[in-house]
């Protein structure tokens, strides 16, 4: 309860003053913006999780390439989840979110000025128009894409089937999949609850999947080679193994 009193006490203070630096780079068309795009999300999210105590392992880290484009797939199960990414993933990166995010006061508009990606999933025509943004992003900025195709949060921890979204963008534009598992973000605050707790967790990154090879017909196993691949990494830490999950 400590820790959630001393997140509200300090998340809206610190979003107006970290928005307000974007806003105010965007008004004054400052050179800088790039690099304030790139500062504020890892402060914003750093510092909330050092309030709350949250520790951050990286396991395989160099299969995330700075100087190309990649899309990273990855399991989500707590809002932790996007401030440990935020926070640490190397290099240049853009996250693809669900639309209500952006309704957030000045957080939302923020975060899109500075390329961030809002996907309405139950409008297909809109989330057609979402992947071409970030297919353009890609060509032109070569970042990561961070895409959560469960399209939620899983409530159980138990990995959920994947949306086809990232392996299309995939695809389209050569780029490769990089799977990764997030493991330790449920025990720190789960979906539907306000407790937060201190804890480690821990960011595994798979191989690269190549794609340079695939043509559209080939999504599907595209997309269940990604899924057991992530199913793969999130076993590793129980012990066990798995087989890919048909999707």
């Amino acid at each position: 309860m400590i820790r959630l009193l001393a997140v509200i006490l300090v998340i809206g203070p610190l979003t107006v003053w970290h928005a307000a630096r974007i806003l105010w780079a965007m008004a004054w068309k400052s050179p800088r913006l790039p690099c304030v795009c790139e500062d504020v999300p890892r402060a914003w999210s750093g510092f909330l999780l050092r309030v709350t105590g949250v520790r951050v392992v990286l396991e395989n880290e160099q299969a995330i390439d700075p100087d190309r484009a990649q899309i990273l797939v990855v399991n989500h199960v707590s809002w932790f989840d996007v401030l440990a990414l935020a926070t640490y993933l190397p290099g240049a990166y853009r996250f693809v979110a669900k639309k209500e995010i952006e309704r957030a006061p000045l957080f939302g508009p923020s975060i899109r000025r500075c390329g961030h990606i809002f996907i309405d999933r139950e409008d297909r025509t809109k989330a057609l128009e979402s992947l071409a943004q970030a297919r353009e992003t890609l060509e032109k900025h070569r970042p990561t894409i961070i895409m959560f195709p469960e399209g939620t949060r899983s409530a159980t921890g138990e990995l959920q089937r994947f949306k086809k979204g990232a392996f299309v963008l995939g695809i389209q534009t050569g780029t490769e999949i990089v799977p990764a598992a997030i493991l330790g973000s449920g025990d720190v605050m789960p979906k539907g609850s306000f407790r937060i707790r201190p804890g480690t967790i821990t960011i595994r990154f798979g191989d690269p999947i190549p794609v340079e090879a695939l043509e559209m017909e080939d999504r599907d196993a595209l997309t269940r080679r990604a899924h057991g691949a992530v199913a793969g990494l999130l076993a590793r830490s129980h012990g066990t193994d798995t087989r890919p999950e048909e999707v």
